[in-house]
């Protein structure tokens, strides 16, 4: 089944990017280091209220994590929104976003990792582009490639309307197309058997993932092949999946793992540069897509803004 995504309106220089803190809790220093990064780059910056809360190990109590994204995506000064780290919360918000009001009114929404709860919801429940790609108290804090910040710019200001990403390797050949979702392995494997679970069927199924052992990846692997997942998609690319310890023996068994339970399902890319330990390209997901393993090629076909 595809529709036409709501697509966002395009992000321009001098346009407010609102920081919102929706998983755990965030260090000020970072958080401001990647504020001045948004702000070389051109954009206003308006940080959430509530953004250095601290309840526990989240960043606020869920009520007022959930507020701060919904009050964002309801005001009209505010033209994106980006997360300001991962860590782990956003699935405690999902039952709490008011996906109906960003239906009506999309808005550029950016994050990865534990965020890939709000993405792939934000795709489904308010059918809008959502973006996978980095964020302002990790990434941007820590330093982004010229070319990750450049793509960035191009790719939500509308200047870049289609873009193809070369993988590593091409783990089993064909060629297919549909919506990209998907995000980081872990919360993709988490949504399954809940409502906020992706619609895989006829979809680009994008994974990646970072500090798991070799063994947990072939679980969270195991369980999206028990669900029929792979034999759904119409492919699968991966990004970077780092192992805890970053061992060499590790990052072989977690390859073979990958190759082993994705065979005879569907095409499957490895090793995009996007995600955890990788320049981490943005990502639109809920935009068409094809993969051509012949190629080692992901390429996204349609604008992602409007």
């Amino acid at each position: 089944m595809s529709h036409q995504p709501n697509k966002p309106p395009a992000l321009r220089l001098g346009d407010t990017v609102g920081v919102v803190a929706t998983s755990a809790t965030v260090e000020r220093e970072y958080l401001e280091r990647g504020v001045g990064v948004l702000a070389s780059m051109g954009y206003r910056v308006k940080v959430s209220g509530h953004a250095l809360d601290r309840t526990g190990i989240f960043a606020g109590s869920d009520r007022d994590r959930a507020h701060e994204l919904n009050a964002f995506f309801a005001d009209p000064a505010v033209k994106a929104i980006f997360g300001a780290r991962g860590g782990y919360g956003c699935g405690r918000l999902l039952p709490l976003i008011d996906f109906a009001a960003i239906a009506r009114k999309p808005k550029i929404f950016l994050g990865f990792s534990d965020a890939t709860f709000l993405l792939n919801a934000i795709v489904d429940r308010a059918a809008s582009v959502a973006f996978h790609g980095p964020m302002v108290a990790m990434d941007f804090a820590v330093g982004l490639t010229p070319r990750s910040i450049d793509h960035l710019a191009r790719l939500l200001s509308g200047e870049t309307r289609q873009f193809e990403l070369e993988a590593r390797e091409a783990l089993h050949p064909g060629a297919g197309e549909g919506e990209l979702i998907g995000g980081c392995l872990s919360v993709v494997v988490a949504t399954l058997a809940t409502p906020f679970a992706p619609r895989f069927d006829g979809r680009i199924l994008f994974l990646e993932d970072t500090g798991e052992k070799a063994y947990r990846v072939d679980r969270m692997l195991v369980q999206l092949k028990h669900a029929g997942v792979f034999q759904r998609v119409a492919g699968v690319v991966f990004g970077a999946i780092r192992p805890v310890e970053g061992s060499a023996q590790e990052r072989a068994r977690i390859a073979g793992f990958v190759a082993e339970q994705t065979a005879g399902s569907c095409p499957v890319l490895f090793g995009i540069e996007a995600g955890h330990g990788t320049e981490n390209l943005t990502l639109p997901l809920g935009v068409r897509a094809k993969i051509d393993c012949s190629r080692r090629s992901l390429m996204i076909t349609e604008p992602a803004v409007s």
